[in-house]
């Protein structure tokens, strides 16, 4: 099989991409971990339970929304769980699984987080592109998306679709 190597566009392209991309991620986590003290991936778990049914959520629905494994979520829940941010509550039509349920203080911290964690995406990100800009960004992602979880996609090949069980909670 012969490579197919980047082109010097390409080459352009992908590091500018890798490079904004670690230098966002890193900007939204240390305001988080500053101004209400947790990763952008716990408050990441809390906004997705936020929006969810209830503010309930089955655990491998939340790894595949997040797109992590579910062990990682398993270890983020137990903490934020400690915290009393987060239940976990056993499936009512699947014993062996196991829902994760938003607090009333969960809602609170999000809440209370909410307001910084825009202001920081704001000001990284939309505050620089101009609207034409904004759309493009999200054509671009929507397609690199569905192209990488698409149908044709081995769900045993991406770890937070994996399911022993579909029917399951877990």
């Amino acid at each position: 099989m012969t490579t197919r190597w980047l082109s010097p566009d390409e080459q352009r392209a992908w590091r500018a991409y890798i490079a904004a991309a670690l230098l966002l991620e890193d900007t939204i986590d240390r305001q988080l971990q500053q101004e209400a003290g947790m990763p952008h991936l716990y408050y990441s778990i809390l906004s997705t339970l936020s929006e969810a049914p209830e503010r309930r959520l089955r655990m491998t629905d939340l790894a595949e929304g997040l797109k992590i494994t579910r062990p990682r979520l398993t270890y983020a829940v137990a903490r934020l769980e400690k915290d009393g941010l987060v239940g976990r509550e056993s499936c009512k039509w699947d014993k062996r699984g196991s829902v994760a349920a938003l607090t009333d203080a969960g809602m609170e911290v999000l809440e209370r987080a909410a307001p910084g964690h825009v202001e920081t995406v704001r000001t990284a990100l939309f505050d620089r592109l101009t609207p034409e800009q904004v759309g493009q960004l999200e054509e671009i992602f929507k397609q690199v998306g569905e192209g990488l979880q698409g149908e044709d996609t081995d769900p045993e090949s991406v770890p937070w679709r994996r399911r022993s069980n579909p029917s399951s909670c877990s």
